[in-house]
């Protein structure tokens, strides 16, 4: 039986529209730097078509390149760890606090807000005790002097710095959205459950986890791919430094396309970023169709 109350024909008119804008947004760029990949350009003149000379570079000569990608999948690695964070303090909210709205609202807020203000709020806090750093002193008032760092300035914890403050300025959107899972799981579910003797956090294992493997498989997508495109708290906060120590794969790419104008090697930083980004997309979806099917 046909269900659609209008032509097929009606619906192509309207929808078409929309998937030109969105092929003309989306996918033209990137066929466009896929082919700026091959060029030997600087963005202003005259190109050259050099193949894959570009894509040889990156892979086997760049010095920067690799480590900013072992940084990147870092980023993603700690990104993803925060959800099941996320996801028990979403439990616990629904189920001890009686109108949550407030605190879900409250721990939402940092993503609200920009991200310049949140790098200059933080490269405050992380400053040296004598310029009024929040974390060094506190840590010479406790005892703790010799833990007391230049956070900012040292290779070896400044990108571990970055990546606390984005676990802490999106805990809030993950809770959110896992709190959001939760609240639409049926009542009547817990209460059956109740009756065969499950409740608490032996519900939640098996009834709240398999019940919201779709919204959990949501914020694994947005943390993992969002911290593949990690680029503005980066250039706020270091700029990549000290000595490339924070470059990631998006101001590598920024530092080749825009300051050393070389257009065309940016431009096969950038496809190799695409590449990756689907590839994850394509497993990450995989996974969890594996997980929904056995769980459904």
């Amino acid at each position: 039986m046909n269900v659609l109350k209008v032509s097929r024909l009606t619906i192509t008119a309207f929808v078409l529209p929309c998937l030109l804008i969105y092929f003309g947004i989306v996918f033209i760029p990137i066929i466009v730097s896929l082919y700026s990949g091959l060029l030997d350009w600087n963005g202003i003149g005259t190109s050259t078509f050099v193949g894959l000379d570009n894509f040889k570079n990156l892979f086997f000569h760049d010095t920067i390149f690799w480590p900013s990608v072992r940084r990147t999948l870092m980023f993603s690695v700690f990104s993803m760890a925060e959800i099941p964070i996320a996801l028990f303090i979403a439990i616990l909210l629904r189920r001890y606090i009686r109108k949550p709205n407030f605190l879900v609202s409250s721990y939402f807020l940092p993503v609200i807000l920009s991200v310049v203000i949140i790098g200059q709020l933080w490269k405050t806090i992380y400053n040296p005790a004598s310029m009024g750093g929040m974390l060094n002193q506190i840590l010479i008032v406790i005892g703790l002097e010799s833990w007391s760092r230049s956070w900012l300035t040292e290779p070896a914890v400044a990108m571990y710095s970055l990546y606390f403050v984005a676990l802490w300025q999106y805990l809030g959107y993950h809770t959110l959205i896992q709190f959001t899972g939760i609240s639409n799981v049926p009542t009547e579910v817990y209460e059956a459950a109740r009756i065969d003797g499950a409740e608490g956090f032996k519900a939640d294992r098996y009834i709240t986890l398999p019940m919201i493997i779709p919204i959990f498989k949501i914020s694994i997508v947005l943390a993992f791919i969002g911290s593949l495109q990690a680029f503005d708290m980066v250039m706020v906060m270091t700029g990549g430094g000290p000595a490339n120590a924070t470059d990631v794969i998006s101001t590598h790419m920024y530092n080749m396309s825009f300051k050393s104008m070389q257009y065309g090697y940016g431009s096969s930083i950038a496809s190799f970023l695409v590449v990756v980004c689907l590839i994850a997309t394509v497993i990450i979806n995989y996974i969890f169709n594996k997980l929904e099917k056995r769980f459904s």
